[in-house]
């Protein structure tokens, strides 16, 4: 790696690349991002994903060939990236969440990122390095036992970590999500007024002017074009906009992102039942700054279109509400608000053997996403058996594969770590697109 003053060059470039518009246009809401990263060396990498495809760009990948190199890949693949959903059949998984980063690409970069993060997890619990490492190989381990069983198994889809098949962590995540509410949801974020729902004042809302309200209905309208026949609901009124208001960014990897949100008559009139969509500007995923796929670029309509593709390309049986729009030619992506999404929480996983059965159904999970495609997937861009060219790729000796990727974990962390301090220097000193730390 390069010395300090050029490395820590290095990170300013290439965050100024890619977030250049977005700090000019949302200074403030990069102050606020780039606090969060300053935070410690794991919400820096969480942020930096820019940072991360830089390196591999300038690194040679030995397990990446003319298929395994043009791969789905969720392109964020870290240890927070974790979480339930609500499949379209109605049944609580345990699985990859977050697409905002997702992409074709080399499957061993989806590895690597979460690989490093688990390291850079580990050395914030202090953890010992042969803890680390051993939780680190029984994630891969899992992954590549995973992609086995996908080259022989008769149904792709038969993987999933359910209320049925799960214990210890992963259960009480599903459970505390099968515990919540839509009501206690709808309650928490609008208001009853005359009878009906509205969103609430403040907490990140804004009203609309009638013109700009106009035209994000109308991209609302084109939206729902997008929904695959199969997942759409038949009644007229489902989709009826009983409010709208903007909003600012989702998360630390939204900073600076216009948003709306849309509060639907949803499921029939009763007033429990209604239904929030949010509708994001979709953002340049890191990993196409750094891969050489024209064809994959030219697939794409927009941003939106990609993140919703690349999504049911990923996820199996995704989200009834996910499809895409565009407002005044810019991609957005559109999905459910949920009140069934929970996020694994490591707070109190702290021990080895704890968090041991939990990184192997990680591992399970990253070659599912892989491996197997929403049934609604039409994407044409990686059209031959995925788990084929994983497993030949790594071939017999999987010890080989694993011991490259353990082996990388610890060291990126480690240049994490160092990168977190200088990110920090340049961040105070008021060198990063002009966004200053003083507020």
């Amino acid at each position: 790696m390069p010395a300090a003053p050029k490395r820590q060059q290095l990170i300013v470039d290439t965050l100024e690349e890619a977030f250049a518009e977005l700090m000019k246009a949302d200074p403030t809401a990069f102050r606020s991002k780039f606090r969060k990263m300053a935070a410690d060396p794991f919400a820096f990498y969480r942020g930096s994903a820019c940072v991360f495809y830089a390196d591999m760009a300038a690194s040679r990948d030995r397990w990446a060939d003319e298929r395994t190199s043009r791969i789905w890949i969720h392109g964020d693949l870290h240890a927070e990236n974790f979480g339930t959903y609500m499949n379209s059949h109605g049944i609580l998984v345990f699985d990859v969440n977050d697409f905002d980063e997702a992409y074709v690409g080399h499957f061993s970069w989806d590895l690597r990122r979460f690989v490093a993060s688990l390291a850079l997890m580990g050395w914030q619990k202090a953890l010992p390095e042969d803890s680390v490492r051993a939780l680190t190989r029984a994630y891969l381990e899992a992954y590549v036992d995973q992609v086995h069983h996908y080259v022989h198994a008769k149904d792709d889809t038969d993987y999933a970590l359910r209320l049925d098949n799960t214990d210890g962590v992963l259960a009480d995540v599903l459970n505390q999500a099968r515990n919540a509410s839509r009501l206690h949801m709808l309650d928490a974020l609008t208001l009853l007024e005359n009878n009906d729902r509205h969103f609430r004042e403040g907490g990140g809302n804004r009203k609309l002017k009638t013109r700009e309200r106009n035209t994000v209905m109308a991209a609302f309208e084109r939206y729902l074009e997008t929904i695959p026949d199969a997942k759409r609901e038949q009644h007229e009124e489902f989709y009826a906009v009983k409010d709208l208001v903007g909003k600012s960014g989702f998360g630390i990897g939204s900073a600076g992102l216009p948003a709306y949100s849309f509060l639907l008559e949803g499921f029939n009139q009763a007033l429990e039942n209604d239904v929030i969509l949010t509708m994001k500007q979709a953002n340049v995923p890191a990993a196409s700054r750094v891969a050489d796929l024209p064809d994959v670029r030219e697939y794409f309509e927009h941003e939106g279109h990609r993140t919703a593709v690349s999504q049911r390309a990923l996820q199996v049986r995704a989200d009834r509400f996910l499809g895409w729009t565009t407002i005044k030619g810019v991609g957005y992506v559109v999905d459910e608000l949920s009140p069934y999404e929970t996020d694994l929480s490591w707070g109190d996983l702290n021990e080895p053997d704890e968090i041991e059965p939990v990184v192997e159904a990680l591992g399970r999970a990253t070659a599912k996403i892989h491996c197997v495609s929403d049934e609604d997937s039409e994407q044409g861009l990686v059209e031959f058996q995925t788990e084929e060219a994983i497993a030949e790729v790594i071939g017999d000796d999987a010890d080989a594969f694993v011991d490259d990727l353990e082996s990388f974990g610890i060291d990126y962390a480690d240049r994490v770590r160092k990168d977190h301090a200088l990110f920090v220097n340049a961040f105070r000193e008021g060198s990063i697109g002009g966004v200053s730390a003083a507020g």
